[in-house]
């Protein structure tokens, strides 16, 4: 069975796109996120930008085995920011995205049809602008060792191509024994494979994280 482990997001922080409707300013920006954490210093950012604005739409998703999501009209009608900003999320095939559309309100009022397609056209001519790139979902493993046994782990990751992400010797005072920890990234894909592999090796320990 193939397993996909990859997905697709943005680059870098897109530049600001301007849409305007009778009057109506509709500001457009996108930023990769990885985590919900991020979204509210966002919006505080772009409130500070637009201090006359109305309106602060956004829609997010992050993840790519657990989605989460959110949709949010900041005050609009129900349903006619929110969600259009997200169907754009979704018909790019996004992923560790946030999509904020602010809106300078004119005068007149454009209806719930002008604003889903207002939102939804911000929304769009973004994500048009914006550099997407590929990634791959990658997996990650601890591998616990005595430092006698470092070359054999070392010749693994290098045979393997494996990515460390830290790497820790310790000496265990009761012991004297120097303990080692390494976390190593693998595409999913490879995922089985690798673990199988260490987890083979004589006193060598292997855990996904």
């Amino acid at each position: 069975m193939d397993i996909k482990d990859t997905y697709h997001t943005l680059a870098k922080a897109t530049e600001e796109i301007l849409f305007k409707e009778k009057s109506s300013k509709f500001y457009g920006y996108a930023f990769p996120i990885e985590s919900e954490e991020e979204v509210r210093p966002i919006i505080d950012q772009l409130r500070k930008r637009h201090p006359n604005a109305v309106h602060y739409c956004y829609a997010y998703q992050i993840g790519t085995e657990k989605i989460s999501y959110r949709a949010n009209d900041d005050g609009e009608p129900s349903n006619t920011a929110g969600v259009p900003i997200y169907g754009q999320i979704q018909s790019f095939g996004l992923t560790n995205v946030i999509l904020v559309v602010v809106r300078i309100f004119g005068g007149i009022k454009l209806g719930v049809g002008g604003l889903i397609s207002a939102y939804k056209i911000t929304a769009q001519l973004v994500l048009e602008e914006a550099e997407i790139i590929e990634k791959t979902i990658d997996i990650h493993f601890l591998i616990l060792f005595d430092y006698k046994n470092m070359n054999k782990v070392m010749r693994v990751i290098k045979e393997k191509k494996l990515a460390i992400v830290t790497q820790t010797i310790k000496l265990e005072n009761d012991s004297g024994v120097a303990l080692g920890k390494i976390e190593i990234k693998t595409r999913k894909k490879n995922a089985e494979i690798i673990f199988d592999i260490f987890d083979n090796l004589f006193e060598i320990e292997i855990k996904r994280l």
